[in-house]
């Protein structure tokens, strides 16, 4: 990865409860693990990037979210969608924040991506099936499909793209 773009992807759905479920304790989780982490990693880089910004003409942060942030829905991923929903405006804000300091930010959602401990761990081959029978690409993601965005995003290091979310999910979501 290059030196200009720190890694602020760590997340997971932690687990499947309905609101009722979800005391606070594992609301304090699935946040901190989601929206917190990306804070953390932002706020301890800020520096270092708007150096690279001065010195090499752009510095480039790019979240990591989910289909599950921008339509919510599949039964016990509210907490999960809230906190993804959050690293949305949260990108949104840092682009605004940060842009005077050369630093963009943006945001990828990725959808179904098949071959992810996520989905591996999380998602029955029941809902995999029915999920990727109404993407309108008749498939599900990949990995590499979502590299490639990313790749694309920190590309444009010195570029015009800030404040966006790149949606790669086969057309699931238009926005």
């Amino acid at each position: 990865m290059p030196a200009n773009l720190p890694s602020t992807n760590a997340g997971s759905i932690v687990g499947r409860r309905i609101l009722e479920e979800a005391d606070d304790e594992f609301w304090a989780e699935v946040m901190s693990l989601n929206l917190g982490s990306a804070r953390r990693v932002t706020r301890a880089a800020v520096a270092h990037l708007a150096r690279s910004a001065q010195d090499r003409g752009g510095a480039s942060i790019i979240n990591l979210s989910s289909l599950a942030g921008r339509k919510g829905r599949h039964g016990g991923s509210l907490v999960y969608s809230t906190a993804k929903g959050a690293v949305l405006t949260f990108t949104r804000a840092l682009a605004a924040e940060l842009g005077p300091q050369g630093i963009r930010a943006n945001a990828v959602t990725p959808g179904l991506i098949l071959g992810t401990s996520f989905h591996d761990t999380h998602t029955t081959e029941d809902s995999k099936r029915a999920t990727a029978a109404g993407i309108p690409l008749g498939r599900a993601g990949t990995p590499e499909d979502v590299a490639r965005a990313v790749v694309f995003l920190a590309g444009e290091f010195d570029g015009f793209i800030t404040g966006a979310t790149l949606d790669i999910n086969g057309g699931v979501y238009m926005a």
